[in-house]
C-alpha cells in the first residue's frame, strides 16, 4: 500500500503541476514542472523547519524513493525508447558520423575536462577530493539529457536537421556516458591499484557493445512479431513488452539498458515507416501510446526531481562550488562540441556559421541521468558532496539554459516555423 499512496501522490502532483504550467506559467513542460516542484520543495523545506508533521511525514515517503533504481532501471528505458522511436532515422544515417563522434569522444573529452577543473578548484572551497572521486563526478555530469533536449526543443521549434544532430547525440551519449560511468566507478570502489585496462576493456565491452547487440536483437525480434500481425492492440503490448523485458534482460545480462532500448527504439521506428511492418492505423496507435507515455513519465520524472530537493542535504560551500561546476560543465561541452567537429573539419553536415556550435553547446542539458547517477553513489565515495554539485547543475541547466534555449534558436534564425499555439 505505501507503494500505491508514493505513486498517487506522485500521479496527482504531477497532474497538479501540469496544470498550473499550462494555465498559467506555459513554460516547456520539463521546465515548468521543475520550477513547481522546487518552489514546492523549498515551501515544504520551510515548513520542515517549524517540524509541521504531514510534511515531515511527505519528506520521510520521498526520503524512501529510490530515485536512482527508478530512473535508470525503470524509466530512462521507456523514455529513450520512445525517443528513438519518432527520430528520423534517415536524418540521423546522412549524420551518423558528426552525431556518433560527438556521442563518443565528445562525451570523453568532457569527462576529462569536468574531472580535471573540478580536482583544481574543489580545494578553493574548502573541499579537497581526491582526483578519482572528480573523474566520477565528470563521467555522471557529462551525459547530456534526451528527455529534457527534447521536451524543450520541440517548444524551440528548431530546424529539424539541427534537432536531429542534438537530440541524436544525447540519445547515444546516455549510452555511452553511462557505461564510462560504471568504468570510473569500479575504479573509485576497487582502487586504481586493482584496477586494470583490460578490466576496463571488458567492461566496456560489456557494457556498451552488449547493448547494441541485445538492442539490435530486440528491434529486430520486436519488428518481425508487429510485421506478422495486424491488431493495433497487441502491437501496442508488443512495444511495451519489448522495452519491459527489455530492460530486465539487460540488468540481467549486466550490459547497457539505456543504449539497447535506443537502439530498439530506432530499429522498430526506422522499420515500421520503410518496410510497412505497420499498417497505417497501428502506427498511429504506436506512435500516439509512446508520446502519451513519454509525456506522462515526462511529468513524473521533473517532478521527482524538484521533490527531490526536500531531502537533499546541501551546505553553503556545495552550492558554491556547484556554481563553479557550472560554468566548468558548459566550458567542457563547447570543448566536446568544437573538437569533433574540428576533426570533421565542418563538412556538409555541420557548415561553418550556421548558428549549430552555440546552439549545440547551450543546448546540451543535463537533467534525471546526472541526478539518478550521484543518488546511487556509495556512502564510502564523498556522496553528498557529488549529489550537491550533481543537483546544482542539472537545476541551472533545465532553468536557466531550459528558458533561454527558445530565443537563442529565434535570435540566430534557426526557428523555420511559427511556433505551434497552445490552447
Amino acid at each position: 500500500m505505501e507503494l500505491y499512496n508514493a505513486l498517487a501522490l506522485l500521479l496527482t502532483t504531477a497532474a497538479a503541476f501540469a496544470y498550473l504550467n499550462q494555465r498559467f506559467l506555459r513554460m516547456p513542460p520539463a521546465i515548468g514542472l521543475m520550477v513547481l516542484g522546487l518552489g514546492a520543495s523549498l515551501a515544504l523545506v520551510g515548513l520542515a523547519q517549524l517540524d509541521y508533521a504531514p510534511v515531515l511525514r511527505l519528506a520521510r515517503v520521498v526520503e524512501r524513493l529510490d530515485f536512482s533504481n527508478l530512473v535508470v532501471q525503470v524509466m530512462l528505458g521507456f523514455l529513450l525508447f520512445a525517443g528513438s522511436l519518432h527520430v528520423d532515422t534517415r536524418r540521423l544515417g546522412a549524420l551518423r558520423g558528426p552525431v556518433g563522434l560527438m556521442a563518443t569522444l565528445g562525451t570523453l573529452l568532457s569527462t576529462g575536462v569536468v574531472s580535471g577543473a573540478m580536482y583544481v578548484l574543489l580545494p578553493w572551497f574548502g573541499l579537497p577530493t581526491p582526483f578519482i572521486y572528480c573523474l566520477v563526478f565528470g563521467a555522471l555530469i557529462s551525459p547530456t539529457d534526451p528527455v529534457a533536449v527534447l521536451s524543450i526543443l520541440t517548444k524551440a521549434n528548431i530546424d529539424k536537421t539541427l534537432e536531429t544532430k542534438i537530440v541524436g547525440e544525447s540519445l547515444f551519449n546516455d549510452g555511452v556516458g553511462l557505461v564510462l560511468f560504471v568504468v570510473t566507478l569500479e575504479v573509485a570502489t576497487v582502487g586504481p591499484q586493482d584496477f586494470s585496462v583490460g578490466r576496463a576493456l571488458a567492461l566496456f565491452a560489456q557494457e556498451a557493445l552488449g547493448g547494441l547487440v541485445l538492442g539490435t536483437a530486440l528491434g529486430l525480434g520486436g519488428a518481425w512479431l508487429l510485421r506478422s500481425i495486424n491488431h493495433y492492440q497487441t502491437e501496442v503490448l508488443i512495444t511495451l513488452g519489448l522495452v519491459a523485458g527489455g530492460t530486465a534482460l539487460a540488468s540481467a545480462l549486466h550490459t547497457s539498458g539505456p543504449l539497447a532500448m535506443v537502439m530498439a527504439g530506432l530499429l522498430v521506428g526506422h522499420l515500421s515507416r520503410t518496410r510497412d511492418v505497420l499498417s497505417d492505423e497501428s502506427q498511429d496507435y504506436v506512435d500516439k501510446f509512446w508520446e502519451l507515455l513519454d509525456e506522462v513519465l515526462n511529468a513524473l520524472l521533473f517532478v521527482l526531481m524538484g521533490l527531490e530537493a526536500l531531502v537533499l542535504k546541501i551546505s553553503t560551500h556545495t552550492l558554491l562550488a556547484g556554481l563553479a561546476a557550472v560554468a566548468v560543465v558548459l566550458a567542457a561541452r563547447a570543448v566536446a562540441v568544437a573538437v569533433p567537429l574540428r576533426i570533421l573539419r565542418i563538412g556538409a553536415a555541420f557548415p561553418k556559421n550556421d548558428g549549430s556550435f552555440p546552439v549545440l553547446v547551450w543546448g546540451g542539458l543535463r537533467g534525471g541521468l546526472s541526478v539518478a547517477l550521484a543518488l546511487s553513489l556509495p556512502t564510502a565515495l564523498p556522496r553528498e558532496l557529488l549529489v550537491g554539485l550533481t543537483y546544482v547543475v542539472v537545476v541551472f541547466s533545465i532553468v536557466g539554459q531550459g528558458l533561454t534555449i527558445e530565443p537563442l534558436v529565434r535570435r540566430l534564425g534557426l526557428s523555420k516555423d511559427p511556433a505551434p499555439t497552445d490552447h
